[in-house]
């Protein structure tokens, strides 16, 4: 057995082998879901060998299975990401355990900087592309030809369009748009947004896309929203840091859980 088939059935031995219809890894701001689960059985990421300490504050590093409108999902706390150890695919692990646990579609979230106009602190915008512009990729090392992974239609679209249609049922704004992944952990300079816009990415962060990659390479259906925190460097007054990330999370949080709500009550994608 692989090291992913042994941690899924440590896991399935304390939560049962159902598997999970969805997997939801969370971004900063967004652990609380996790506490939100019905029967939820909480696993420490620190009693399953290999998997991240997820050491950024505002994220929770834990593992919980449970029930959610219904819904049996897997939701992941907390992440690790790139810039803690240079390792573009940190989060392999969990998502191979995800996919040996016999989940096939996994939602993810991420606090995000808006550079588009229309965007603003405290709402959501759902992705439907992605630019690598670390230039990281979580599948270098791979020898196997499935690393050459197609990802023209890696953020999923019927998920999109569920989500899209529960939100619009919750009165809630989910405008689509392209996110930029920056390495971190230091913000980007003004300079670098502007060569984003003119990129044409609407919003920029930390993680989430080594996370589509390495689904998509396992088989995951895949989709993702970013809760804006702030704007972008030089398109405000307002001074970006990591404790306003936090501060300005739940704001979009409560949207987004709205959302994901209605999403699972209306049966998903």
């Amino acid at each position: 057995m692989s090291k992913s088939d042994d941690l899924a059935a440590l896991i399935q031995r304390r939560a049962g082998a159902e598997p999970p219809e969805y997997g939801l890894i969370l971004g900063s701001g967004l652990g609380h879901l996790a506490d939100s689960l019905d029967d939820g059985v909480a696993i420490e990421y620190g009693d399953l060998p290999g998997f991240p300490h997820a050491g950024v504050s505002g994220h929770v590093p834990k593992l919980v299975i449970g029930t959610l409108e219904g819904r049996r999902v897997a939701v992941f706390g907390g992440r690790a990401h790139y810039y803690e150890e240079g390792r573009a695919d940190a989060m392999r692990l969990p998502l191979e355990v995800l996919a040996s646990l016999g989940c096939k579609r996994v939602i993810l979230t991420n606090a995000a900087g808006a550079v588009r106009g229309d965007l603003e602190p405290g709402g959501l915008m759902m992705l439907n592309d992605h630019i690598a512009f670390s230039g990281a990729n979580p599948l270098i090392g791979e020898t196997d030809d499935a690393r050459f992974v197609p990802m023209g239609d890696a953020h999923d679209p019927e998920m999109r369009a569920a989500l899209s249609a529960a939100a619009q049922a919750e009165g809630i704004a989910l405008p689509e748009g392209v996110y930029g992944w920056f390495s971190g952990p230091s913000f980007e300079t003004p300079a670098e947004i502007r060569a984003a816009k003119v990129l044409g990415m609407d919003a920029v962060g930390m993680s989430t896309v080594p996370e589509i990659i390495l689904a998509r390479f396992l088989g995951l259906r895949v989709a993702a929203v970013s809760v804006l925190t702030n704007m972008a460097a030089g398109l405000s007054d307002e001074a970006i840091s990591h404790d306003h990330t936090k501060a300005m999370a739940p704001a979009g949080a409560a949207k987004f859980e709205k959302i994901l709500r209605r999403f699972l009550r209306d049966g998903g994608a």
